[in-house]
C-alpha cells in the first residue's frame, strides 16, 4: 500500500492552471524526490496533500484512506509535516517555543516549558538534529532555522515529511547533516517527499523520481535506473547542459580594474567585524567567485557594496570613482546592479505586478513630467518576460502568483537589462530549476565576455567552479584563500571553508 497516493488532481487560480490530472505514488519508507522546472506545479501539489489548499478535482489517498480536500488540522493528525522553502518560524522566541507553538505541554494548568525543553532535547538525541533548545530563532544560522522547521513537524508526529527545496540554503556539511536525518527517518518506516530542482542530489539521496512538467506527471522512475541528463530532458522537454562551460576569450578591457576595495571593514550584530578589513579587485571580463559557508560575511559585503549596509570603513571604487558613500541609486549610475540572495526581501515587492517588479528603482526612466508611463511599462515587461521565459506570461499578475523560480527570473532581468559595468551576483541560481539555471549561467558569462566585471557568490562550490576566473574563500570576514580556477577543486575549497586550512597554507 502506498502512503501516498495522488490520482488526477487539478488546481486553478483564476484563469492560471497550476496542476492538470496530476498524480503521485510514494511508497512508505521511501525517500521520493519531486522534480520539475520552475512553475510545473511541485509546490502547489504538495501543499494540496498537506490540506493547504483545495483540489479542484482529483483524488488523495493517505495510507490507503482518502484525504481528498482535507484540512491543514487534518493532515497533521495523520502525520503529515511541510517544511517550506521560506521558514516559517516567530524569530522572537526561542527554538523550544516555536517547536511547541500550538501543541504546548501543560502542566497544572499552565504551559510547562521545561517539560517542552526535555522533549525537545529527546527528540534531538533521537534524529540527530542538535539544536540549542533555549536559542532565539533571530540568532540562528539558516541551517539551524531549518532544523526547527523539521523538528517542529517531527514533534507534532510527521510519519510523512515534505521538504521544499531542502539545501537552497544549506553548505556542504550541514546537507550531510540533513542527508543523515532523512535516511534514518526512512530507516526507521518514514516517509519522506523532497522537492528540489538539485539533480545531483536527487542522485545522492532518493529511492524514487516523478517529474513534472506544466502542471502534469510526465514520468516515475527508479533513481537507479536513470541519470541527471535524462531527468533533465523529461524536466524541460529538450536536451540540458548541466554544467557552465567558461569561454576562453576575453574581451578588449580584460586587465582593466573595474571594481576595486580597499581595506572595507563592516560591522554586523553577530560580530564586530563582518567584513574584516577586506581587500581586492576585479578586472573586466573577470568572474570572482566567492565560496564559503553561509554567515561568514558573504552577505555583509555584498550589501555594503551594493549601498544596502554602511562601511564603517575603507573605500570601494567604480572605474575609479569613489562610492564609498554613495546611496543605492548613485551607485547604479555609476554602473552597479545588484541581484540579491533575499528575492522577497531585497528584490521584489510580490503585491506588485509583474510588469512593476520589472521597473523598480528605475521609475524616473519610466516617467514623463512625474507621471509613470505604463505603455512603456508594459513594453518593456512583454520584452524582458519573453527574453527570460518568465512564465506565467501576463505581466499583469502580481509576483507571489508566481514560483520561487520565475520571481527569480524577474529579479535577473530586471538587474541585468540594465547598461551596467558590475555585476554583483549572490545565488543567482538559489531555487531556479536545470533549465533556468542554464540560462542565468549564460547570462553571467555573456557580462564577462562583454567586459563587465561580475562578483558572484554562491553556495553552490560546482557554480563557482565552472563560471569563475578566481575563486576565493571567505571564513569569518576574510578571505582564506584566493585561487586561480585552474588551482581550484571542491577538496581544497571545502578546507578553507571550514576552517582546516588556513591562508598561511595556500
Amino acid at each position: 500500500m502506498n502512503a501516498i497516493h495522488i490520482e488526477g488532481v487539478s488546481k486553478f487560480f483564476g484563469p492560471i492552471r497550476a496542476n492538470h490530472n496530476a498524480s503521485l505514488d510514494v511508497e512508505a519508507g521511501e525517500i521520493h524526490a519531486l522534480v520539475g522546472e520552475n512553475g510545473a506545479g511541485k509546490s502547489t501539489l504538495m501543499r494540496i496533500f498537506a490540506g493547504l489548499l483545495t483540489p479542484d478535482s482529483g483524488k488523495i489517498e493517505v495510507n490507503g484512506v482518502d484525504a481528498t480536500g482535507w484540512s491543514t488540522g487534518d493532515a497533521i493528525m495523520a502525520g503529515i509535516g511541510m517544511v517550506h522553502q521560506h521558514f516559517m518560524l516567530v524569530p522572537t522566541l526561542t527554538v523550544t517555543e516555536n517547536i511547541v507553538l500550538g501543541v504546548e505541554p501543560t502542566k497544572t494548568g499552565m504551559i510547562d516549558y521545561a517539560g517542552a525543553v526535555a522533549g525537545v532535547e529527546k527528540l534531538c538525541r533521537e534524529t540527530g538534529l542538535v539544536i540549542d533548545p533555549n536559542k532565539k530563532v533571530s540568532d540562528l544560522s539558516v541551517g539551524e532555522a531549518q532544523r526547527v522547521e523539521i523538528l517542529k513537524t517531527l514533534y507534532r508526529g510527521a510519519k510523512i515529511l515534505i521538504l521544499d527545496e531542502p539545501t537552497a540554503v544549506l553548505s556542504p556539511p550541514e546537507v550531510v547533516e540533513l542527508w543523515t536525518v532523512l535516511r534514518k527517518l526512512r530507516d526507521s518506516g518514514g516517509t519522506v517527499v523532497i522537492i528540489t530542482h538539485r539533480l545531483d542530489e536527487v542522485m545522492e539521496i532518493s529511492d524514487m523520481i516523478t517529474v513534472m512538467r506544466a502542471g502534469t506527471t510526465v514520468e516515475r522512475i527508479k533513481t537507479a535506473d536513470t541519470t541527471p541528463s535524462k531527468i533533465a530532458h523529461a524536466m524541460v522537454g529538450r536536451e540540458v547542459a548541466l554544467s557552465a562551460h567558461r569561454r576562453t576569450v576575453r574581451p578588449s578591457n580584460a586587465g582593466a580594474t573595474i571594481l576595486e576595495v580597499r581595506d572595507l571593514v563592516v560591522g554586523g550584530h553577530r560580530m564586530s567585524r563582518e567584513v574584516d578589513s577586506l581587500s581586492f579587485a576585479i578586472s573586466g571580463g573577470e568572474i570572482l567567485g566567492i565560496a564559503g559557508v553561509e554567515g561568514n560575511g558573504q552577505t555583509e559585503l555584498i550589501e555594503a557594496l551594493a549601498g544596502l549596509r554602511p562601511v564603517e570603513s575603507g573605500t570601494i571604487f567604480i572605474n575609479g570613482v569613489d562610492v564609498t558613500r554613495k546611496v543605492v541609486r548613485e551607485r547604479r549610475a555609476a554602473g552597479l546592479t545588484h541581484i540579491p540572495e533575499d528575492r522577497h526581501r531585497r528584490g521584489l515587492i510580490l503585491d506588485y505586478s509583474i510588469a512593476d517588479n520589472l521597473v523598480l528603482g528605475d521609475h524616473a526612466e519610466y516617467s514623463k513630467n512625474g507621471i509613470l508611463d505604463f505603455a512603456r511599462i508594459n513594453t518593456n515587461a512583454d520584452a524582458r518576460v519573453k527574453q527570460y521565459d518568465i512564465r506565467p506570461t501576463n505581466h499583469a499578475l502580481p509576483g507571489r502568483a508566481l514560483s520561487g523560480g520565475n520571481q527569480q527570473k524577474i529579479v535577473i532581468a530586471r538587474e541585468m537589462g540594465r547598461n551596467f559595468s558590475v555585476l554583483l551576483a549572490s545565488q543567482p541560481t538559489r531555487g531556479v530549476d536545470v533549465g533556468a539555471i542554464e540560462f542565468i549561467h549564460e547570462r553571467l558569462l555573456q557580462a564577462r565576455l562583454e567586459g563587465k566585471a561580475v562578483l558572484l557568490v554562491s553556495a553552490e562550490l560546482n557554480e563557482v567552479l565552472a563560471l569563475a576566473d578566481r575563486v576565493a574563500v571567505m571564513f569569518r570576514g576574510k578571505f582564506a584563500t584566493v585561487l586561480p580556477i585552474a588551482d581550484a577543486n571542491e577538496e581544497v575549497l571545502g578546507e578553507y571553508m571550514v576552517g582546516s586550512r588556513s591562508a598561511s597554507a595556500a
